[in-house]
């Protein structure tokens, strides 16, 4: 799910590790939480990057950044870690089409179950994700164990 569509010249294409900043700043004015001092530290993203599970793409237009989409697997299971789209991209279907692209990149390694894991404040995103097919599961609760605050 690559090219220019209805979203005029938009492309969907993966990260570069130097355009990372750029990256972060999209998520800034997303509004989207992230650790720039833990997980999202520059470092970290090249070793995911490296390790071969992570589907890191971007939407561009003109040479901007205009949306992103972490994907990430552990072999069984595809991820959506961060997804977020510039305020002036928004309600255009881009969300959708950066979904799309990182769960056939998934599907393709032969990954069956996509999964993202929201804020359950984030009443927007739960919003986007059951609009586009996902399941909210009620029964499952995330427990997670951290080295520090910020990863």
């Amino acid at each position: 799910m690559t090219g220019e569509s209805d979203l005029g010249g938009v492309a969907i294409r993966d990260l570069r590790i130097e355009e990372y900043g750029a990256v972060q700043r999209l998520w800034t004015e997303a509004g989207l939480p992230f650790r720039p001092q833990g997980r999202d530290r520059p470092d970290r993203v090249v070793v995911e990057l490296q390790r071969g599970t992570a589907v890191f793409l971007v939407a561009e237009t003109g040479g901007e950044l205009v949306g992103v989409v972490l994907g990430t697997h552990d072999g069984r299971k595809g991820w959506i870690n961060r997804l977020a789209v510039a305020p002036a991209y928004r309600r255009r279907g881009l969300a959708g089409l950066l979904v799309q692209t990182v769960e056939a990149r998934l599907s393709a390694l032969g990954l069956d179950v996509t999964g993202a894991l929201i804020e359950s404040e984030n009443e927007a995103s739960l919003a986007f994700f059951r609009a586009i097919g996902y399941r909210h599961s009620t029964e499952i609760e995330y427990v997670s164990k951290r080295s520090s605050e910020e990863s």
